[in-house]
């Protein structure tokens, strides 16, 4: 039985963490483009990149416009990682667990996904869409708090940590990784000039400028941000932060020298210098950190999600 709750748990913390990831990037990258000149070859397509649905969005759809991408990404059920879908299945998983989880959280989860799918036809709208989003984001924070601050600290918060921070590490590489690459696409030059603006925009996806701007205390730059995002041991969405934090888990879980030991390679990041990689390079050393996150995901699935 065990296996089967902890098993909800950890999908239930990556569905929401998914759900504001998705919510926040798409907030970010409407002021992104509103600050740079409407010209420039920069629009919504990179979110799909981001996400890893790109192919699947080329089915579905003839042109990566603003509307197309943000009804693909926040509504539209044929996407597995819609904001939709990842509230739906974070509910789902979580009415299996009622039992374990504090009963406000359940109502929570349950309250955001309805009013969210309530709301859909009017939050899509422009006007709309930022007042809407930043309230999905609210609750799914509200909920960290009420799990931090009143569910026992034991073997299922442990589990509901592990997701959570996997999930946060996933998409520090990936919106590195995509962010990065665009300023060197062919046709990319005239983006140059706007990289600080970019950057901005990638740690604000992240909720990390405030974070940059304490710890750097500089101006906002490439190779400031990439070291700060991946290897900074103090904020909570870098990935080294976010290795770590999964490791700490796994020191109260049976059964778990295969997993530290894997999470021991992965902090590796904490002697490599991604900084000062090319654009190849990075983006060659982000898919490597990317398959050992899936390569750690199914270690934690075979260690303590098998049952008969």
């Amino acid at each position: 039985m065990l296996s089967r709750v902890a098993q909800r748990i950890y999908w239930m913390a990556r569905y929401l963490e998914r759900a504001e990831n998705t919510a926040r990037m798409v907030n970010v990258n409407a002021h992104l483009l509103l600050d740079l000149p409407k010209k420039l070859p920069l629009g919504w397509a990179p979110l799909t990149e981001i996400t890893g649905s790109t192919d699947l969005f080329t089915e579905l759809y003839p042109e990566a416009n603003e509307r197309n991408v943000v009804r693909f990404l926040i509504a539209d059920t044929r996407n597995p990682g819609s904001l939709l879908n990842s509230l739906a299945s974070a509910r789902e998983n979580a009415r299996t667990i009622r039992d374990i989880i504090p009963r406000e959280g359940w109502e929570i989860i349950n309250a955001v996904y309805l009013d969210t799918r309530a709301a859909l036809p009017g939050g899509l709208a422009q006007k709309r869409r930022f007042g809407f989003l930043s309230s999905v984001m609210g609750s799914i924070e509200r909920l960290s708090g009420l799990f931090a601050s009143t569910m026992l600290h034991d073997v299922g918060y442990s589990f509901l940590r592990m997701g959570r921070n996997l999930e946060r590490a996933d998409m520090t590489t990936r919106i590195v990784d995509v962010r990065s690459e665009s300023l060197f696409l062919e046709g990319a030059e005239e983006l140059l000039p706007f990289e600080h603006i970019q950057w901005m925009s990638v740690l604000q996806s992240l909720s990390a400028y405030q974070s940059y701007v304490q710890k750097v205390q500089g101006p906002v730059r490439r190779r400031a941000a990439v070291r700060f995002l991946l290897q900074d041991p103090d904020f909570p969405r870098a990935f080294l932060h976010c290795s770590e934090q999964v490791k700490s888990c796994l020191q109260y879980l049976p059964n778990n020298e295969g997993p530290v030991r894997f999470v021991n390679r992965i902090s590796r990041i904490r002697r490599a210098r991604p900084d000062e990689m090319e654009v190849q390079q990075l983006h060659d050393y982000i898919d490597r950190l990317q398959l050992n996150l899936a390569r750690l995901d199914s270690l934690i699935a075979k260690t303590y999600f098998s049952y008969e």
